[in-house]
């Protein structure tokens, strides 16, 4: 067979869990619980940060737009699995999986920046308590928010342009349930071993450029922490950096295994569980782990229900 670009396709199939019938009723079910308490939660903190004046600081800025971009994350890629985990039809148009593929890549990369970005602001809130105002000021954290999300999209940009340039010869079976980088380069019938290095040299930057400025933040945290002489203080600054640290370490814990690997290692079928981890199971937990560890949250939610309880 002759190579053919990838563009000459008129689409894909996504085999997804195809493999196991039985799996895709209970995944359904589960996965539309999942979804709705991701929409549920992360409209809920987008909106207490707009409606209480209290949250309206860099760090519930930022986390507004933690909680729009895993609302779009989720959206990108779950609703087209739940119809694909009904029915037997499980293709994607070419456009479709283009789309797909540098929308998922640009907002999973814009999470990746974001987190370190929310990482400084919780260093300076704690090592910087005096001139936190003046060093968070609302230009400097709406130029890192857009920073965060150029850069994610910029790097979405180049690896969608290196992946789709790879000859597929006719091949459009993909073994997962989005158009993900690993196997569409399976589809490939040319050495993909070049551009494997360029992406995964690309996933290194993205992913770990923000992990070391986190490892610095935190660690000039604990030493500001541990130096505060009042309890209740230390528990308070503990509260709020522990709930950033629980969804970083959710978030990269699975991202690292999906992105930076050898393709000689990536089993294809412990990939599609860590993907489901990271695009709806992390986006579902995250307003739940910042209001579940939160007073200020909580406190918002209660004002605002009692507020439309007493208006009626």
């Amino acid at each position: 067979m002759d190579p053919k670009n990838g563009s000459s396709l008129t689409g894909f199939i996504l085999l997804g869990f195809s493999d196991r019938p039985q799996l895709e009723r209970v995944l359904f079910v589960v996965l539309l619980i999942f979804y709705l308490l991701t929409l549920l939660g992360n409209t809920t903190i987008i909106a207490l940060s707009r409606l209480d004046p209290h949250l309206q600081t860099p760090m519930y800025f930022f986390l507004s737009n933690l909680s729009f971009l895993d609302l779009c994350y989720t959206t990108s890629t779950v609703p087209q699995l739940l119809v694909h985990l009904r029915g037997p039809d499980k293709s994607i148009s070419f456009a479709a999986c283009v789309a797909q593929l540098f929308i998922a890549l640009g907002l999973g990369s814009t999470e990746c920046i974001l987190l370190g970005v929310m990482a400084f602001d919780r260093y300076a809130a704690v090592c910087r308590p005096l001139h936190y105002t003046v060093i968070m000021h609302p230009r400097l954290c709406a130029l890192m928010a857009s920073a965060s999300w150029f850069i994610g999209f910029a790097n979405s940009s180049l690896q969608s342009v290196l992946i789709f340039l790879v000859p597929l010869c006719g091949r459009n079976k993909i073994d997962h349930f989005f158009c993900d980088v690993a196997p569409l380069l399976k589809l490939a019938c040319v050495d993909t071993t070049g551009n494997e290095n360029e992406i995964f040299f690309a996933s290194v930057i993205i992913l770990l450029i923000p992990v070391a400025l986190i490892t610095f933040s935190y660690g000039r945290i604990v030493r500001a922490v541990l130096r505060i002489k009042s309890a209740t203080g230390q528990r308070k600054a503990f509260g709020t950096c522990g709930s950033h640290l629980t969804v970083v370490s959710l978030f990269y814990g699975s991202a690292i295994y999906a992105y930076v690997q050898p393709s000689n290692n990536y089993s294809q079928d412990q990939g599609k569980f860590i993907s489901l981890f990271y695009t709806i199971v992390t986006p579902m937990a995250n307003p739940f782990i910042y209001t579940l560890r939160n007073k200020d949250v909580t406190g918002a939610m209660k004002k605002v229900l009692c507020r439309d309880y007493d208006s009626r």
